[in-house]
């Protein structure tokens, strides 16, 4: 069972398609958004979260605080699931008397990145484990058009797979193991 850990919409349960994601478990990410707010970073930011699966990493921001988030998934199942997950956290939202442009997008991440011409502050890469570093490698490269200065990129990966070649322009800033899965902290 996924939820959301903190903010407006805490403790509320996410829809998350059997077989079809595999969500960032709450351990993780509850130990990513302390570090996120330890470093201001989310409140009225601008959040993407790339292979968004349920959702919750972008949720998980809009009910702490972040300005706008868009969630960008293809398969139809897992964009269901976020849809559903979408309206809950809205909800929640509005009952607070709080704003967040919360969208979602069904499309691939190279097909979202060579369209889309909006800025962004923090963007969460949790590709599924089989996605070549290969392609991380080219999400990265045109990600870099799309950051604000002082941008964070969190991207998790299995820690059987070697971190992805960065482009030119990103520096990695730490990079923590949690068992089976790392996640790397990336900055332009």
């Amino acid at each position: 069972m996924t939820r959301i850990i903190g903010g407006i919409a805490g403790s509320r349960t996410l829809a998350s398609p059997a077989k079809v994601t595999r969500p960032t478990s709450d351990r993780i990410r509850e130990s990513i958004f302390n570090r996120l707010e330890a470093l201001n970073l989310i409140n009225g930011s601008d959040v993407l979260d790339l292979y968004a699966g349920t959702g919750a990493l972008g949720l998980e921001a809009a009910s702490r605080g972040c300005r706008s988030v868009v969630l960008v998934e293809q398969h139809k199942q897992a964009l269901g699931g976020i849809i559903t997950n979408q309206r809950m956290v809205k909800t929640a939202l509005q009952k607070e008397e709080l704003d967040c442009d919360i969208r979602a997008e069904g499309k691939s991440v190279a097909s979202y990145l060579s369209a889309f011409s909006g800025m962004f502050d923090l963007v969460f890469i949790d590709p599924p484990y089989e996605i070549s570093n290969t392609e991380i490698h080219e999400n990265l490269t045109a990600l870099l058009t799309h950051l604000n200065e002082d941008a964070v990129i969190v991207l998790e990966r299995s820690s059987r797979t070697p971190i992805p070649e960065l482009p030119e322009g990103l520096t990695l800033t730490e990079e923590k193991s949690y068992g089976d899965t790392v996640v790397y902290w990336l900055s332009n």
